[in-house]
């Protein structure tokens, strides 16, 4: 299987809700090709989805630090620090995802955060 077919495959994957078989497939890719865009983003995902949160908190951090205006970056960044109980730290990243752009699910979780912290 080639680097193509492993990345599209651990998209499969994470679409199936396999994110640990994602993460399978794409370690010998971030070994060889850590600092790529794209493959950084699914990293996060997957380990978003895998609840591994430190390593989606970091993951994001380093994508926002080269492009601080990708607003789903920013959003997953929000969700993550949410679900780590962090409301504090994850509204601002919610917020400007949400003035980024126009997501149903990104004011939604701007609202929820709001509602968390306001009890």
């Amino acid at each position: 299987m080639n680097e193509i077919e492993r990345y599209r495959f651990a998209e499969r994957l994470l679409g199936m809700k396999d994110p640990l078989g994602a993460l399978m497939m794409l370690e010998p890719l971030l070994q060889e090709h850590g600092d790529d865009r794209g493959l950084q983003e699914l990293a996060a995902r997957a380990y978003y989805h895998s609840a591994q949160l430190g390593r989606a908190r970091q993951a994001l951090t380093s994508l926002l630090e080269r492009d601080p205006s990708d607003h789903y970056a920013r959003f997953l960044l929000g969700r993550t620090l949410e679900r780590s109980s962090l409301l504090t730290e994850a509204l601002p990243h919610l917020r400007m995802a949400a003035a980024m752009h126009a997501d149903p699910d990104y004011a939604e979780s701007v609202g929820r955060v709001e509602r968390k912290l306001a009890a």
